[in-house]
């Protein structure tokens, strides 16, 4: 489904992916870690196509197309979702017109005729139920007035309203209580089939211990310096990087 080879991204001048190599299948869930300032935020927003990062060397593919040479819109349409580390807020832009233009947009991609009102309008009550979201918040603008965990929730909700190949959470866990975290997972987990694909960028163990990842690497430094299953997640819960860095610096 996504196969990156050797990327090298930067910012500003300053390089901060310096060659990584992943492919992620379809069916599977990844998990990356690593300290702050390692890259992984800014992996996420290299394979979305924020123009702030420059590509300089490597390749990016998803579904067999060239990830890089398309265009943001092209790769939303094409599967590809971002759930951002910070949701922004979009005033005078409610939830229910946003995502009915998402949606139909993906599906006119796919060759489909748009939802009507009523299939929409039953759509987005039965998505709504995935993250317990307040089915009042969709006649509301897009994450205006919302606390962190409700913006969360939201991106969750678009998530499901959207059904993407390929999601990429960046550190969706960020500043969630215990219970906003385990409805946010569950409602990950509950997307998550055969046909798609979940990378999840987290700096906890507890995230995991919902999302169960098939993978977990370590970034580093701009690269990816370990890979294995679950048990490298509660390793590093108990013993932290250093023993995986020491031999990086």
């Amino acid at each position: 489904m996504l196969e990156i080879k050797n990327l090298h991204a930067s910012v500003d001048g300053n390089e901060i992916l310096r060659g990584i190599d992943l492919t992620i299948r379809r069916g599977e869930v990844h998990a990356i870690m690593g300290p702050n300032g390692s890259g992984k935020s800014t992996l996420a927003s290299v394979l979305a196509g924020n123009p702030r990062f420059e590509v300089s060397e490597g390749t990016a593919t998803f579904l067999g197309r060239n990830l890089l040479e398309m265009s943001i819109e092209e790769r939303a349409r094409a599967g590809f979702f971002l759930g951002f580390q910070y949701p922004v807020e979009i005033p005078g832009v409610s939830m229910a017109n946003f995502m009915k233009l998402a949606v139909n947009e993906k599906r006119k991609y796919n060759g489909l005729e748009p939802l009507g009102a009523g299939e929409f309008l039953k759509l987005m009550r039965q998505r709504a139920e995935f993250v317990e979201l307040d089915p009042r918040m969709t006649s509301r603008a897009v994450n205006e007035g919302f606390s962190g965990g409700e913006k969360k929730k939201n991106e969750i909700f678009q998530m499901a309203m959207l059904e993407p190949t390929l999601a990429v959470l960046d550190e969706t866990d960020s500043g969630l209580d215990i219970d906003a975290l385990r409805v946010v997972a569950t409602g990950v987990t509950r997307l998550h089939t055969s046909e798609n694909a979940t990378i999840v960028i987290t700096h906890y163990q507890r995230l995991l211990d919902y999302i169960v990842p098939d993978f977990v690497h370590v970034l580093y430094h701009g690269r990816i310096i370990h890979s294995g299953d679950r048990e490298l997640a509660l390793r590093l819960e108990e013993q932290g990087y250093d023993w995986l860095i020491k031999n990086e610096k």
